[in-house]
């Protein structure tokens, strides 16, 4: 039994909670909680990548030391657009995540905790251990949500060391001069150092089912495309992440009942990237800036958050129901070329949600790059589930 009673009970160790747990000691210090993970590492096997943009000064300081690779630039390229944008972007990797936070968890870590119920003050685990906290914060990642319909981004990537080093100065966010096959479908390459890189076959599909072997046939064949010689596979990830299309935020949030949910649980991503990490920090800014801690302060401030958060990114559900239900899914490639012909200012604020009215105007005036008719049909969003 847990003698001592802690005002927060983080359970689930990914990226949501990590931060969470992160910013409760660089900003209250005072503040008592524990951090309950079922597997023996934090975070899992995966990359968060952000725009300096995307997270904003005042967050940069206390999220450094996770940060394992910065960039000054990235680059995308289309069949017919190639463009490099000075946008700073950094990445963190899990293994850092790990390296970095477990040490100053301590004794507030749990680990091989395998949760087998939650109330909003208390968490019961298999092995018959009970934990009491003045607020249980669930960040086990992502439920089943039949009131929100979502596509989506689904990646197999590996590290890979080269026999010489690869030249690349920048990341390639977007390499859609491959093949499009599956929906659309680009490569994601990340220069770690001079002679690693993650490289990743990302598409944006209708269904979540990645078969692995197919992703590393193409990620080898993109490699020898390049010139890259592979010398060793060091890791790989695979993951899925939602894409917004429509659905009921109101109703998700009635299902989900009265206990704190966190990140991709408490639908606090960007609709289009799938890109968690900034919804995640300002979180958990707010939740360390809490006056009090229980599940009537905590839970309706991250509820309304979600909320708000969810009907003011109409724009971006809009533009992927044109992605995935305006055109045939090869050329779905076309709607991100014609984006990134926009400013880069728009292209900045596209990804830090953070789109004015010119801008939601602006992308949508012109020839839309799918069927005229077809795209008109996509304009209205449906609330109400069948």
């Amino acid at each position: 039994m847990q003698t001592k009673k802690p005002q927060i009970a983080l359970v689930g160790g990914g990226l949501a909670n990590s931060l969470i747990a992160l910013a409760l000691m660089e900003m209250r210090p005072e503040v008592e909680f524990i951090l309950l993970e079922k597997d023996e590492i934090l975070g899992g096997n995966h990359t968060w990548s952000f725009f300096n943009a995307d997270v904003g000064p005042g967050i940069l300081p206390w999220l450094a030391p996770l940060i394992t690779c910065r960039w000054s630039a990235y680059e995308v390229r289309f069949p017919r657009r190639r463009r490099r944008l000075n946008s700073p972007y950094a990445s963190i990797r899990s293994a850092q995540l790990d390296a970095v936070l477990r040490p100053r968890l301590g004794s507030r870590g749990i680990f091989g905790a395998d949760v087998v119920r939650l109330t909003p003050t208390e968490v019961e685990l298999a092995d018959g251990r009970v934990f009491k906290a003045d607020v249980v914060i669930d960040g086990r990642g992502p439920r089943h949500a039949p009131e929100l319909v979502i596509g989506f981004q689904k990646f197999f990537g590996q590290v890979v060391r080269l026999g010489k080093p690869h030249g690349l100065k920048h990341p390639i966010i977007m390499d859609a001069t491959v093949q499009q096959i599956d929906g659309y479908r680009f490569v994601y390459v990340l220069p770690l150092d001079d002679h690693r890189l993650l490289i990743e076959d990302t598409r944006y599909s209708d269904g979540p089912v990645v078969e692995p072997k197919d992703f590393k046939a193409e990620i080898a064949a993109y490699a020898e495309k390049q010139g890259w010689v592979i010398a060793a596979i060091e890791d790989e990830e695979i993951g899925v992440l939602p894409v917004a299309l429509e659905g009921d935020i109101e109703a998700y949030w009635k299902n989900i009942g009265s206990i704190p949910q966190s990140g991709l649980r408490a639908a606090l991503f960007h609709p289009t990237t799938g890109y968690s990490l900034p919804d995640a920090v300002r979180l958990a800014e707010a939740i360390a800036a809490a006056p009090s801690f229980s599940p009537e302060d905590i839970g309706p401030m991250i509820r309304r958050r979600s909320i708000d958060l969810w009907n003011s990114r109409g724009i971006y559900r809009l533009c992927n129901r044109m992605v995935f239900r305006a055109g045939l899914p090869s050329q779905r490639f076309k709607i991100f070329q014609r984006f990134y012909g926009l400013s880069h200012g728009l292209i900045r604020r596209f990804y830090a949600a953070e789109l004015n009215r010119w801008d939601r105007t602006r992308i949508l005036v012109g020839k839309p790059p799918v069927p005229f008719f077809v795209a008109l049909g996509c304009i209205a969003e449906r609330k109400k589930m069948e």
